[in-house]
């Protein structure tokens, strides 16, 4: 089959009329996570896994992946009313959504990001359906060696990029690697690590672990929060004036063009590509001493990066397999459990499902295009929820989820314990991200490294003689080593300067 057959099975699976209604409650679901500050993507999408336990996998992956491109939408709305973001990425978005909204100008704050949103997330979804099968193609002649070492590479990058402290990310890579080593021994059948307690013969559940991690831990550390103070303003004409779509053209072109090439890489995270596309959008602007004080090219250059880069990530997490953000990772452990595993043999032995999701991404930006324009002023009024009736449902749904995983109260202990983790985590700042990563990665990475192993008769050379093994090995340890290089650096900077 050429791409044009695959573009075209992709819509045929997307339109059905089951998998648009699941497109349709993804992009719901995932603009009511964005609204609520506290929850975000990774939380919600974790939160909201078992709620697809019940259907097929196609259905069930088009609707949590619309609720991971839904939250990047719904979080604008709280980060222009509130002025506190909804979801990390929008964190940029407070500077100039915040104040149009104090002047008045909400409406026109939230139209642009919606529209940049839609501009930006359906060029990153024509992208990723020309660029996607070459590089699946070119995946699938690697081996065991090459499969290890790109592994290595995606657990790298997304270490090295996490946090202020990459020890403090090699701990939590670290610590989620030796959390998928619990279990039965995938070679020798034998149990290791489970201090001799029956459920942990099946491992750690990746469910609960996540649910755990991002759903209570962040109503724990949000109840810390102090109450939220909307801004009552009369929330009308949502299309910008002509001077402003004038200066706003320009501003979407960028920030699809960052957020988009930036997505490819894993590990970047989505708060990246909007500073960058605020930076430089400040940098062209003739003006750019007004940024900060309600500009609006300011809320329409980061927002369009926002979601140009969350499609942009998905041809990393479907061609390779490397998911690039908490988010992506979750969504990676919703594959698994429904039976695939993203990746270029996915491309080749279940391309309905590739493809069907694919296509569901343009169906769902125009359904989010439709949801945040004419009902914006709706979900504005669900900021003023109270939390304390919010959180103990948003609790319940979660012991619930993870019960009806395995029916096992095993699994809702395992939940609440790496709740009060995640908690003590975020309030310590290290980074969840590393931690789920590895926990999804590290069986993969096992398996690749014990069947090169076979391959080389227990030689580990294999994993450096094979050219591309050892490409990816090499950009593995120099991402590794460059934060300790810069920090020789700069205290040899400082002694010279002594």
């Amino acid at each position: 089959m050429d791409a044009l057959q695959y573009w075209i099975l992709g819509f045929s699976v997307a339109t059905l009329p089951l998998n648009l209604l699941y497109a349709f409650i993804g992009c719901v679901l995932g603009t009511l996570i964005g609204v609520l500050p506290g929850l975000g993507p990774a939380a919600g999408t974790a939160i909201l896994i078992p709620v697809t336990f019940g259907l097929d996998p196609i259905g069930g992956i088009i609707m949590l992946a619309a609720i991971y491109y839904g939250a990047m939408y719904g979080g604008t709305i709280t980060s222009v009313l509130v002025n506190v973001p909804g979801e990390a990425a929008s964190v940029i978005t407070c500077l100039d959504g915040y104040q149009m909204a104090k002047k008045g100008r909400a409406g026109p704050a939230l139209g642009i990001a919606a529209i940049g949103s839609f501009i930006g997330g359906t060029f990153a979804t024509i992208a990723l359906m020309v660029v996607s099968l070459p590089l699946a193609t070119f995946a699938l002649r690697f081996g065991p060696p090459e499969v290890f070492a790109l592994l290595v590479v995606g657990l790298s990058l997304v270490t090295g990029l996490s946090g202020r402290s990459m020890l403090a990310a090699l701990v939590m890579t670290f610590f989620g690697l030796m959390l998928c080593m619990i279990g039965m021994d995938p070679v020798r059948g034998a149990p290791r690590f489970t201090f001799g307690i029956p459920p942990l013969y099946d491992g750690i559940g990746f469910i609960p672990v996540v649910m755990g991690l991002f759903g209570v831990g962040e109503i724990l550390l949000s109840m810390e929060a102090p109450v939220l103070e909307v801004i009552k303003t009369k929330i009308t004409d949502l299309l910008p004036k002509r001077e402003e779509w004038r200066v706003s053209t320009g501003a979407i072109g960028r920030g699809t063009i960052i957020g988009f090439f930036l997505g490819l890489i894993p590990g970047i995270g989505a708060i990246i590509p909007t500073f960058l596309a605020y930076v430089v959008e400040k940098k062209v602007s003739k003006h750019p001493e007004k940024f900060g004080t309600g500009v609006i090219e300011g809320v329409a250059s980061p927002e369009t990066a926002n979601n140009s880069y969350a499609n942009g990530a998905m041809v990393p997490l479907l061609t390779l397999g490397i998911p690039g953000s908490p988010t992506l990772a979750v969504l990676m452990g919703a594959f698994i459990i429904h039976g695939l595993t993203p990746g270029p043999f996915l491309f080749k032995e279940r391309p309905d499902v590739v493809w069907g999701l694919i296509a569901s991404l343009y169906l769902g930006n125009v359904m989010l295009l439709i949801l945040n324009l004419p009902l914006v002023g709706f979900w504005a009024k669900l900021l003023e929820i109270r939390y304390e009736f919010l959180y103990p449902g948003i609790l319940l749904f979660c012991i619930l989820g993870a019960y009806s995983l395995n029916q096992s109260v095993f699994d809702v202990g395992v939940m609440i314990a790496f709740g009060v983790l995640g908690y003590i985590f975020r309030k310590l700042d290290w980074p969840l991200a590393p931690t789920v990563l590895a926990l999804i990665l590290g069986p993969m990475m096992e398996r690749a490294l014990r069947t090169s192993l076979e391959m080389s008769a227990g030689d580990l050379s294999i994993l450096v003689t094979r050219p591309i093994s050892a490409v990816l090995l090499i950009v593995a340890a120099v991402v590794l080593l460059s934060p300790a290089v810069r920090l020789l650096g700069k205290r040899a900077g400082k002694e010279d300067g002594g």
